[in-house]
């Protein structure tokens, strides 16, 4: 676990009040700016560590245990593929991305919550109908919503991992997709997507009363292409699990693609997959770079990963003896399952390297006056 040069806690005190005055973030937004500002810093409190066997001590300061933050993410995503592989039923899996174009991002801005709450249902809707037109079951999806490209433009695209296997109208575990390259016709899939996406957004719109308002972006989004990309399938449920690991706590940005940050302007690394995953440098200013990161917030209590058909928990009595269920301690400590699933040891003395370090002393939080939080987040210009 390194600790890299350059932090996203780095730009924003660097230009968080900017950013502030400028674009007037809502009250969710600063909370989670400042909430990842003082990520591991004392004004989190923490605790005081001693070692047995050299006696030096150590501070650790508490994590804001934000999703949206880079620091706070590595244990998280262990311990969800861990938990989720006792859920999942063992058999192949396909990966199939739900895309939607652009012109919909002013749409997706106005109103977040709405538009991923429509997308995540109009994906399950296609995936559904095209279960029940080619195999007669009740299929099911692992769904995780990212938002982001990897220069953080707004991309709100969904992830599935998509069982071969279904429940029959009689009830019963179905295997289905013999062929191992496709599960569903992906042609197909694409127009059906775009139909039913536009059929729900356009519903949404008019309750609202924004429909005639938007309609031109809703032509101009029906007129185009829509992609939706599959994969061939995975072996088993093992693969999948590993495969997950790579999807489900990521955010808009980690901390070691961020390679500078100057006075005015923060430089990372990307991807552009556009011209074939070449990786390149892009340079924003601080302000910018704030402001894309936050079109990634997520409203308050969102749910961005979903559990659809055969793999919710209405279904669970169903596919019980279908899952591959882990082994797993009941007695087992935080501390043992980070060392078992990171291979780090956090109770190992950093200094000597031998000795384990014990708890001695509790740092209290900083506590901040009555209405600061809200006021500005505590989102402070870096000096």
């Amino acid at each position: 676990m390194c600790k890299t040069k350059f932090e996203l806690a780095h730009i924003i005190r660097h230009f968080g009040e900017d950013f502030n005055s400028k674009y007037k973030p809502n009250s969710w937004t600063l909370r989670t700016l400042n909430a990842l500002r003082i990520c591991r810093t004392s004004a989190l409190g923490g605790h005081i560590d001693k070692c047995d066997n050299c006696g030096k001590t150590h501070i650790s300061y508490n994590s804001c245990k934000n999703r949206h933050c880079p620091k706070c993410q590595a244990a998280k995503q262990a311990f969800w593929v861990e938990d989720v592989a006792n859920r999942i039923i063992d058999t192949k899996y396909f990966h199939i991305v739900f895309t939607v174009p652009e012109e919909l991002n002013e749409i997706c801005l106005l109103n977040s919550k709405l538009f991923y709450s429509t997308l995540f249902s109009s994906v399950w809707q296609t995936l559904r109908t095209a279960g029940y037109t080619n195999y007669a079951t009740e299929t099911g999806a692992l769904a995780v919503l990212h938002t982001w490209g990897q220069n953080m433009s707004l991309h709100p695209h969904i992830h599935c991992l998509v069982p071969a296997a279904g429940i029959s109208i009689d009830n019963k575990v179905t295997r289905i997709g013999k062929n191992n390259k496709y599960l569903y016709p992906v042609k197909k899939l694409s127009p059906d997507f775009r139909s039913v996406m536009m059929k729900q957004l356009k519903k949404q719109l008019t309750k609202n009363n924004k429909l005639t308002e938007y309609q031109a972006i809703i032509d101009k989004a029906w007129a185009k292409n829509w992609i939706v990309f599959a994969e061939p399938s995975f072996a088993g449920a093992d693969s999948v699990i590993k495969y997950l690991g790579q999807y489900t706590n990521r955010v808009a940005i980690t901390n070691n693609r961020i390679l500078n940050i100057d006075a005015e302007n923060v430089t990372f690394k990307y991807k552009d997959y556009k011209d074939k995953g070449k990786q390149k440098v892009m340079r924003l200013s601080g302000i910018e770079f704030l402001r894309r990161f936050c079109m990634h917030i997520l409203p308050k209590g969102f749910v961005k990963i979903r559990y659809y058909g055969i793999l919710s928990n209405r279904f669970s009595k169903y596919t019980a003896m279908y899952r591959k269920t882990q082994s797993s301690n009941p007695d087992e400590t935080p501390v043992q399952r980070i060392k078992r699933l990171l291979g780090f040891d956090v109770s190992k003395c950093p200094f000597c390297k031998t000795g384990t370090m014990h708890k001695i002393e509790i740092i209290p939080r900083i506590r901040s006056p009555t209405g600061f939080l809200i006021a500005n987040a505590g989102i402070v210009k870096h000096t």
